[in-house]
């Protein structure tokens, strides 16, 4: 009987063991897992994000009042247009970075490195452009009356735009009138130790009733959706009423205690996931420093290969692209 085992023809075709499996080199297949692991936690993010703009559908800020500030345009409002530019600015970065792949498969020194600092210069200008963003977030522009239950109220009047009557907002700063009586921070001196307090905000609730009172033109605007999904208007009556029986607070900008916009966990969510995703891309420009200061040194023209150019490259796409889901998600949605 013959012993010999039949071949079955795939000896030759299955992996070996070999440093590339799938054809691609150990350092990209790491890579690869990376990104798959930190799109899946970006999927989380969204996705609580996603669940807190359903539950409060009737109550969220709406894009286009909160983000309207473009630099040195002070006063000016533009709705998502330096939004659009931070986005084109990220997406041409990435345009720039495919260049550079693509000249270092042919060994081309001269274009990786111009396309490379035109990829830094892209991201640094994005992660500045949203550092801006944040501040003026969080210094806020009109201010608003937090009441007890924690709704936003906020202020304005009607005007004539093109024979068409629109709410526009009117600043605390513009409304409020002085009234008798000190606002004094508690300290050691009156009985609280080992305690900070909140520094005060600018106005009271009674400085603000004052003034709402002394003006006719002036009605409160609550952070509830009408049916023809803009913000609700109150009556005159309602209007004084709100403010003199519920309002607690004055405040202006958000932060993750307070929110003029809207409910607070809008701010909660916007600071965690923009603030997420600005990590990376401030990772990803140190990255790309570095790569850039190798390639002029000539590390890889003396390797004979780009392929970190590429690996950091697919770092970069990834970056790019989880930030057109957080525009998405937070700008048009």
């Amino acid at each position: 009987m013959d012993s010999t085992v039949a071949s079955t023809g795939t000896e030759e075709k299955t992996w070996g063991g070999g440093n590339k499996p799938l054809r691609a080199s150990y350092g990209k297949l790491m890579m690869w897992f990376f990104i798959v692991s930190d799109a899946l936690t970006f999927s989380g993010f969204l996705a609580a994000y996603g669940f807190a703009r359903f539950k409060f559908v009737n109550e969220w800020p709406i894009a286009d009042e909160v983000f309207t500030h473009v630099p040195f345009l002070h006063g000016q409002e533009h709705p998502m247009i330096y939004v659009a530019f931070m986005t084109f600015i990220l997406i041409m970065s990435s345009v720039t970075m495919v260049l550079a792949v693509d000249a270092g498969h042919h060994m081309n020194k001269a274009k990786v490195t111009f396309y490379m600092f035109l990829t830094i210069i892209g991201g640094a200008v994005f992660v500045g452009s949203q550092a801006w963003e944040w501040a003026t977030f969080i210094q806020g522009d009109y201010g608003a009356v937090q009441t007890n239950s924690g709704n936003i109220l906020q202020f304005g009047e009607y005007v004539n735009v093109d024979g068409e009557e629109k709410f526009k907002r009117i600043a605390i700063e513009d409304i409020a009138i002085p009234v008798a009586g000190d606002r004094v921070e508690h300290d050691r001196s009156n009985g609280l130790w080992f305690t900070e307090e909140a520094p005060l905000p600018l106005f009271s609730v009674d400085e603000i009733y004052t003034g709402l009172a002394a003006n006719d033109n002036i009605r409160v605007r609550t952070q509830y959706l009408d049916e023809d999904g803009h913000k609700t208007v109150l009556s005159r009556s309602e209007s004084l009423r709100q403010i003199k029986e519920n309002g607690k607070l004055v405040v202006k900008g958000a932060n993750l205690k307070v929110n003029e916009y809207g409910p607070t966990l809008f701010a909660d969510l916007f600071f965690f996931i923009t603030g997420f995703h600005g990590f990376h891309v401030t990772v990803g420009v140190i990255l790309n420093i570095i790569i850039f200061f190798n390639v002029v040194l000539g590390t890889y023209e003396r390797r004979g290969s780009y392929e970190m150019v590429e690996k950091v490259g697919l770092y970069w796409h990834f970056v790019d692209l989880v930030w057109v889901f957080v525009f998405t998600f937070f700008y048009l949605v």
